[in-house]
């Protein structure tokens, strides 16, 4: 195995409400994006880290993707990646967030050297983004979907700037999305 990766479930809280979306735990058959058996403080998660470290092959790189939004929850994911970087500063650290949070937190990122960081966007135009959020930062409505698009927008074009590589993900949804993630994509690309 060449690459080995954790994902630590240290964030429990989201700031949007995807239509979409089912954040709870699992059960003993389930494994899923997005359910985890338990929540980790960055203490717990550092433990985990350390003794993956020593029973599995190359690990190199921790991530945090949830179960809820890794920016939603700031002091859990940062301290996580603080303890970790402290443990090893070579392991690769990597989050997962949906952008609305994403400028505020921009220099947090460059500082802790987190090098990637996914960005789940689902539409950029906010007549089809109103259909997809049913609540953002706690507002509802257009002018809310208009704020997390910025956001979003902006907060990609602040880790490409400072060298962050950055990931789009996108959830197609039928009837909804599936004709407007080219769309997506073509904003992200300018």
């Amino acid at each position: 195995m060449k690459y080995s990766r954790i994902h630590l479930p240290v964030a429990p809280a989201c700031n949007i409400q995807c239509n979409y979306c089912n954040r709870k735990f699992d059960c003993s058959n389930e494994s899923r994006p997005g359910v985890t058996s338990d929540i980790l403080t960055p203490e717990q998660a550092l433990e985990k880290t350390i003794s993956a470290y020593h029973a599995v092959e190359n690990l190199s790189v921790a991530g945090i993707a949830g179960p809820g939004d890794a920016l939603a929850n700031p002091e859990e994911t940062f301290g996580t990646f603080r303890l970790i970087k402290e443990f090893n500063p070579e392991i690769k650290l990597c989050l997962s967030t949906n952008g609305l949070a994403l400028p505020q937190y921009v220099d947090e990122i460059v500082e802790l050297g987190i090098e990637h960081v996914t960005v789940t966007m689902n539409a950029v135009d906010p007549e089809i983004a109103v259909k997809i959020y049913d609540n953002v930062g706690g507002e509802k409505g257009i002018e809310a979907v208009k704020k997390l698009i910025g956001n979003q927008i902006l907060g990609i074009r602040m880790l490409v700037a400072e060298n962050v590589i950055v990931k789009i993900n996108s959830v197609l949804i039928p009837g909804v999305n599936d004709e407007h993630i080219a769309e997506v994509a073509k904003t992200i690309k300018e």
